[in-house]
Parts: C-alpha cells; sequence; structure tokens
C-alpha cells in the first residue's frame, strides 16, 4: 500500500512538473479564464446601458413632457430624435438609428386628466430581439411609475391590486452576477478535461508512454497519477476565477467556500474521468484537443449557462441530465449567490457522483482494454 502511494505521488509530480515547466502551458493555466471572465463579465452582458430611441409626440403637454424626462433621465435611454409625423417612424427603424421609437397621442393630457385610460405606443426593432424585449421592460416600468406618481398627485383612485417586484440574490438583475459564478463550472471543466486528455497523447507522441508501462505502475495508478494533477490544476483555476468574480467584479460571496469546493470535486472527476476515456481514443494531442472541444461545445451549450434549461426542446432536456456540467453550475451559482448549505445541495451532487462512477468506471475499462 506504502509503495503504491508512493508510486502514484511520483508519477503526480512528474506530471506537475511537465505542466508548469512549459512556458505556454503556465501561462494557459492563469490568462485564459482571467481574460475569459472578463469577456463574460462586459461583453457577453444582457444589462442595456444604452438605447437610443426617438419620440413622436403629437400632444406636447406638460404630462408627455414628464413622462419623456423620466426615459432621459434614467442615463438608459438617449434620444436621438424627435420626430414630426408618423411616416419617420420607418426610417428610423430600417436604419438602425433607433432601437424604439416613443408615439404619444394627441389627446394623451386630456384623457388622462379625464381620468381615462391613455396609450402609449412603442415601437421596437425586433431584429434584436432580447435587448427589444429588454427594453420594452424598462419603458413599461417607468410608465408604471408615472402612472403611480400621477394618481397620487391627482388624488385618484388607486388600483385594488398593486404587483411589488423584488429580485431576491440579484438585487439589481446585473448580468455578470449570473454569468461569473457559472464559469467557476465551465472553465474548471475545459482545463480539466483538456489536460487529462492531452497528459496520455503527450506522453504516447513523446514516446514516453511506452517507457512508463514497464515501470512498476499498474494501470488503476497511472489513471491516478494522470487525474490528480488535472483536478489540482481545475480546484486552481477556480480559485482564480473567484478571486477576478471578488476583487474586480466586487461580486458578494454569500456561501461557504468549503461547501463550494467540496462540491466541485465530484464535478472535477467526472470531468477528469472523460477527459480519461478520450485520451483513451487520441493517438496524438491534437486529437486529444479535438476529441476535448467536440465534447464541451454541447456541454456548455446543454448546461443552462447562456439559455435557460427550461426553453430548450424537451428532448433535449433529458440529456442535460447526463451533462456534468449542468449540475455544477447549479451549485456554484447557488452557492456563490444564495449561500446554500451542502445539505441543500444534494439534487447536484447525487447525479455527479453518479456521472462520476461511470465516467471513471468506463474510463478505466478503456484504458485498460488499451494497455492490454
Amino acid at each position: 500500500m506504502f509503495d503504491a502511494l508512493r508510486r502514484i505521488l511520483a508519477l503526480i509530480r512528474k506530471e506537475l512538473l511537465a505542466v508548469l515547466k512549459d512556458p505556454r502551458t503556465r501561462t494557459s493555466l492563469f490568462l485564459p479564464p482571467i481574460l475569459q471572465c472578463m469577456l463574460f463579465g462586459y461583453a457577453a452582458s444582457y444589462d442595456l446601458t444604452h438605447v437610443p430611441y426617438a419620440v413622436l409626440d403629437q400632444d406636447r403637454g406638460a404630462a408627455s413632457h414628464d413622462l419623456l424626462a423620466r426615459l432621459d433621465g434614467t442615463g438608459v435611454f438617449q434620444r436621438v430624435a424627435n420626430l414630426e409625423r408618423s411616416g419617420d417612424i420607418q426610417e428610423m427603424i430600417d436604419a438602425r438609428r433607433a432601437l424604439l421609437v416613443v408615439r404619444i397621442g394627441p389627446d394623451f393630457q386630456r384623457r388622462l386628466e379625464a381620468g381615462l385610460p391613455a396609450d402609449i405606443q412603442v415601437i421596437a426593432d425586433g431584429r434584436n430581439s432580447n435587448t427589444a424585449g429588454t427594453a420594452s421592460g424598462y419603458v413599461s416600468a417607468i410608465v408604471e411609475t408615472f402612472n403611480a406618481d400621477w394618481r397620487q398627485s391627482h388624488n385618484l383612485a388607486d388600483p385594488p391590486v398593486r404587483v411589488t417586484t423584488r429580485s431576491w440574490f440579484n438585487p439589481n438583475l446585473v448580468t455578470r452576477w449570473n454569468m461569473i459564478p457559472g464559469l467557476v463550472g465551465t472553465l474548471t471543466m475545459l482545463q480539466a478535461l483538456v489536460l487529462t486528455a492531452m497528459s496520455v497523447a503527450r506522453e504516447r507522441e513523446q514516446g514516453t508512454f511506452d517507457q512508463l508501462l514497464v515501470t512498476p505502475f499498474r494501470p488503476a495508478e497511472i489513471m491516478v497519477g494522470k487525474a490528480v494533477p488535472a483536478m489540482l490544476i481545475g480546484l486552481t483555476q477556480a480559485t482564480t476565477i473567484l478571486l477576478v468574480a471578488q476583487l474586480w467584479f466586487h461580486i458578494p460571496f454569500a456561501g461557504s467556500f468549503i461547501v463550494l469546493y467540496a462540491g466541485l470535486i465530484p464535478f472535477l472527476l467526472a470531468a477528469v474521468g472523460l477527459g480519461l476515456a478520450v485520451s483513451s481514443f487520441a493517438a496524438t494531442m491534437q486529437q486529444a484537443m479535438l476529441y476535448s472541444f467536440v465534447l464541451i461545445m454541447p456541454f456548455t451549450l446543454l448546461s443552462g449557462l447562456t439559455t435557460p434549461i427550461t426553453n430548450m426542446p424537451r428532448l433535449l432536456q433529458y440529456f442535460t441530465y447526463a451533462n456534468p456540467l449542468r449540475y455544477a453550475i447549479t451549485m456554484a451559482q447557488r452557492v456563490y449567490l444564495e449561500g446554500v448549505g451542502i445539505d441543500e445541495l444534494i439534487h447536484e451532487l447525487w447525479p455527479l457522483a453518479v456521472i462520476a462512477t461511470v465516467a471513471l468506471t468506463t474510463a478505466s475499462w478503456m484504458f485498460r482494454r488499451r494497455l492490454t
């Protein structure tokens, strides 16, 4: 037992030295996750900070002026044109000069003062449906605030039901609060899977794999020696992403680091098992890289990171149950934003344990088969 442990530790040391001695590999361990966090944190954002819009105000009363001033005062809406006729609306939208056109009818203030409903028309450029929908939602929220203030200032009866919305765990609905914790699982899986898959392929290309087979190492010891360094590097990358999230983006961490890292262990075991299975197929590093990205792309698309799983077709939703990244992202977000404990992560941990067991068992069987 002691001899086996000593051999495994020696192999782990060899693997870590092989990775850390290469300057390009050292750079890839820290620079890509930091750059990807910055890109996802700033570029891949669904928050609107600049909405060009045009106005067709056919009323030109105090009420319409007040409503439009509220839009201009948000800092998000930028008025690019004041239109004079309805025919100008199509030109503004077609030329993409405005994302929205707000049209106020000629009897807007008269109907408000009479206690009648007064409609405004919002024409949005639907070629970018997500942005248009979000911007329209912003306008609706401002109109609701205007309605409440108008009723209060004119002593009108409040509606019998009032809806008050609160967003838990992300009160300002900032996209990066959801995106960056999700990257803890995504980038960690990418690194662990690729490193594990390429470690055996690198040995084959350099001709050292046959030398490894004539040593006293057993196949199980070789697998452990290949898996542990990838898991350590994966945990290091997760730590890097957590530091960027807190020190740069200042996203408050509500949970326990012990719970988060404990949940990452079965996830990394699953990722390493998939990497070892890939390594049994790949004969070269190029093939290992190609096979890894063939797996990573569907895993990422079916993880719920950018698209809610409930919005996917029913058939694809069934496939997500075999995706370890789905559970890792949910777990990271819940621990980071909600502060849940280990007892509340059972629904994420036991599927990860099952996937890790199946992946490692399959990889072990395939690994032994290639050695015989």
